[in-house]
Order: C-alpha cells, then structure tokens, then sequence
C-alpha cells in the first residue's frame, strides 16, 4: 500500500506481480561499442507484450541510461509487460564517444539502436534465461521520455526533411513530455542548435498516448507547455492527449525519485501517469479491451483532479 497516493488510486490497475531483471544484456554493434540494455519481466507467465523504453538526455549521469525510468518500467513490469531499457548513444554512461559521428545527440544512432533490438530479440532473451521463451515478438510497444519522445516517434513514422525511420513492428507507442514542432517553432539558438527537431508528425500513424505536464516550461521555444502536445495535434494515429495537473517535464517522477530530471515530486502524479500509461498500453496491445476505457472513465471521479483528458475530435 502507498500512503503517498490519494487521488489516482480509483484509476483502476491490476496488481504488482514479481518481476525478473537482466542487465546488461549486451548487444555487439558493427564499427561501434557495444549496446546495453536492461530487461525487466514478469517472473511468472507467457506471450509477455514488449515495451521498448526510451530515455531522455537529461542532466543526471545515469538516469539516462538502462538504470534510469525505474518508477515507470518497474511499474509496467510488475503488471505484464516485458520492459527494455537500451544505454542510448548520448548517454554519459555508457554511451559512444564524444567525438564519434552524430555526437554530441546521436539522434540517428537513438533510432538505429532501438531497431537493432527489434532485429535481435532473440539474442537478447538469449542473455535472459528466465525471461527466453515467454515473449510474443507480435506484441510491441515503444515509449519515450523528453529526447527518447522524439526518438520513438520517429519509429511511430514521423518524418525529417521527407525521410522516414518507420517500424512497421512497433504497433503503439507513448509519448512522455516528447519535443513538439522544430523550425520556426523553436527559438532561433533552437532551430540552429536541434534542426532533427523539425519533425512532420503527420505520417505518424500507429495508435499512441500523448502525455504532458501542464507545467512544462521548454526553453526551446516559446509557445510554452502545450509545445509538448503537437504530435497530438499533428498525427493521425493520436488517440489521447492526456495533461497531468501540478507536474512539469519530470511527470511527477518518471525518470527517477530524487533525480535531477524530477524537479517536482509528486506521487499522485507519478502514479496518475503510471497508471493511466498502463491502461492504454494495456489495451492497444490487446492484453485488457477495458483497460483503457475504465481509466478514462476514473477520470470522472477523484482522479480528475490530476490530469486532464482530450480525445480526437473524430473519436
């Protein structure tokens, strides 16, 4: 039981099972240093449905990286969901190196890496013997933070300059506080400094949650938080935009309790965002049908005073 949550508690979530962790899973990457991940699973069960996470470039050391997001991973684990963390390119950590091409954001690399997994997922249940077996490769999901927003809607379909990076593989996906419109919606040290940030939403068609903090304060532009919502706005695969009252870019706490990326903690928020991301999940890979319905109905309640729901005008 968590004494530090109130409001959220009548969305409804099933149970915390045990869970099973594997790090690092190493992948060897052609011309490069090797790739990290984590992987995190329900200890028990089949046909698990995959989530790829991707983190943000936050100014931690390691909460970007496969260490970081453990409130929300764990959170999705602990529920049924097969969770993989890559050590993107960028990451401080464990990353590729400063003067590597692509440096300093290794945006492309982001992307390459996340499809890397995707192509070897059999090496990586290899390195994971408790977990080898019990994934459902039709099943896959892919979610991102701030930078790992961008980088997952790519893989959704959006577009720079006319090229895709598409995964016909990854068939929903959530965007946490992930970078609006580049260009002219930038400032003008922005739009010179991110240009992989002018991105045309408008090819993205997979099923997927936007989710924002009604406090965000981007220093990239100055539209101001509802920046954050343009994939909604943009995509037609947008099926919610879903704003978490009284958080900024951290949501409460998705990246790590206590972190720097955390500027406000916020556990009724955190665990709004949790567990509203997981209904929706829930029922985009077809695990619960009612799964996102029942939350969206919760919101009727208590919990709507935590965040605040939009629908597509067509839905």
């Amino acid at each position: 039981m968590n004494n530090l949550i109130n409001l959220s508690r009548s969305i409804p979530t099933p149970q915390a099972g045990l869970t099973v962790a594997y790090t690092p899973i190493i992948l060897p990457m052609a011309g490069r240093t090797p790739l990290e991940l984590r992987l995190t699973a329900p200890a028990s069960g089949s046909a698990l449905p995959i989530v790829l996470l991707s983190h943000g470039a936050g100014p931690s050391k390691y909460v970007p990286s496969k260490d970081g997001y453990e409130p929300l991973a764990q959170f999705w684990a602990e529920r049924g969901f097969a969770v993989i963390r890559p050590t993107h390119g960028n990451s401080p950590v464990a990353g590729l190196p400063s003067d590597a091409p692509g440096a300093p954001y290794f945006w492309r690399q982001r992307v390459s890496e996340m499809t890397a997994i995707l192509d070897r997922l059999n090496e990586v249940e290899q390195q994971a013997p408790a977990i080898a077996g019990r994934l459902d490769h039709r099943r896959i999901a892919a979610a991102g933070h701030s930078f790992g927003g961008h980088t997952v809607s790519l893989l959704l379909g959006a577009q720079i300059a006319g090229e895709s990076f598409a995964d016909t593989r990854i068939s929903a996906g959530v965007l946490l506080a992930a970078p609006g419109r580049g260009g002219r919606d930038l400032t003008e040290q922005s739009a010179a400094r991110f240009p992989f940030f002018d991105v045309d939403f408008a090819h993205m068609t997979p099923p997927s949650l936007v989710v924002c903090g009604a406090d965000d304060n981007p220093h990239f532009t100055p539209r101001g938080p509802e920046w954050h919502a343009d994939a909604f706005h943009d995509s037609p695969g947008a099926q919610a935009l879903v704003n978490v009252h009284g958080v900024g870019h951290g949501l409460g706490g998705i990246a790590g309790l206590d972190a720097k990326e955390t500027e406000i903690e916020a556990p009724d928020a955190l665990e709004a965002t949790r567990r509203l991301s997981l209904a929706w999940l829930r029922t985009a890979l077809a695990v619960d049908v009612d799964a996102w319905p029942s939350a969206i109905a919760s919101l009727d309640g208590p919990a709507g005073a935590l965040a605040t729901l939009t629908l597509p005008d067509n839905a």
